[in-house]
């Protein structure tokens, strides 16, 4: 009886390719014990796949080329699922800002939650907010004239009232903001930040860099998920700001690669 031990290399590659596909993303370490190899074997392996163009290498591991596990869905279908993590989420991140700064909100439900938070602290003014989140900039209208509300421009996505390339790092490529909040679908001690689709993470990475401190902001459910378009590795951003009902070996992985966590009720 053939087991995975003694597996043909291509039959081993094709479920090495199953793993990934399945999980979304895969480490070196992982099927290096899953099936008795070396990591150097294992890391032949991910390589031999990725130039099928079945897989993408990233450092120490692999992730799938399709989202997984769901497609992307839209804002209102997300806008529900762990509102109170996200509420608290966003009453943190808010906490942050201090009169007088520019600040960047992405698009999503948690950066949602961080404009509502905004719109509560009467005593800020002198906020200059650049988002390229329609439905926020909306929001943010009866906070006008304490706050300055720039949109970006852009594309339209219908799916999360996001507004994408072209045009709309434009805008983004010439401001110099002191904090970014952004928001993904996935965070990960290998894989980093990453997100379900590539143009808005095209942009998040674009805020990530106009900004002198970046936050990701991510419930627990997306701690651990890794998708195909990466926004960032965890060494450039610093911090995230997620629920405490999390996992704490993610959390104790995180803080261990240098990431500052805050955890919120």
């Amino acid at each position: 009886m053939v087991t995975e031990l003694d597996l043909p290399a291509a039959v081993r590659r094709e479920r090495i390719r199953a793993i990934v596909d399945e999980q979304g993303f895969a480490r070196v370490t992982e099927l290096s014990d899953r099936f008795g190899i070396s990591e150097v074997t294992t890391r032949a392996d991910l390589d031999a796949l990725a130039r099928d163009l079945v897989v993408q290498r990233i450092h120490g591991g692999a992730i799938a080329l399709s989202p997984v596990p769901a497609p992307e869905q839209a804002f209102e279908q997300t806008a529900h699922a762990a509102a109170e993590q996200k509420r608290a989420i966003g009453v943190a991140a808010a906490s942050l800002v201090q009169s007088g700064q520019a600040i960047v909100l992405d698009v999503g439900t948690t950066t949602t939650a961080i404009a509502t938070a905004l719109l509560a602290r009467s005593e800020l003014h002198d906020v200059v907010i650049i988002t390229n989140a329609l439905n926020i900039a909306l929001s943010l209208e009866p906070a006008i004239p304490r706050f300055s509300v720039v949109v970006t421009g852009g594309t339209l996505r219908p799916l999360q009232h996001s507004l994408v390339d072209p045009l709309a790092g434009a805008v983004i490529e010439h401001i110099h903001a002191d904090i970014a909040f952004v928001g993904c679908s996935g965070v990960d001690v290998e894989a980093g930040v990453t997100n379900v689709n590539l143009p808005e993470a095209d942009v998040k990475r674009r805020m990530l860099a106009a900004a002198a401190r970046s936050i990701v902001v991510a419930d627990s459910s997306k701690l651990g998920l890794a998708y195909h378009s990466r926004i960032a590795p965890l060494s450039g951003i610093d911090g995230l700001i997620t629920s405490s009902d999390a996992d704490p070996r993610a959390i104790e992985q995180f803080e261990r690669a240098g990431l500052q966590v805050t955890l919120v009720p």
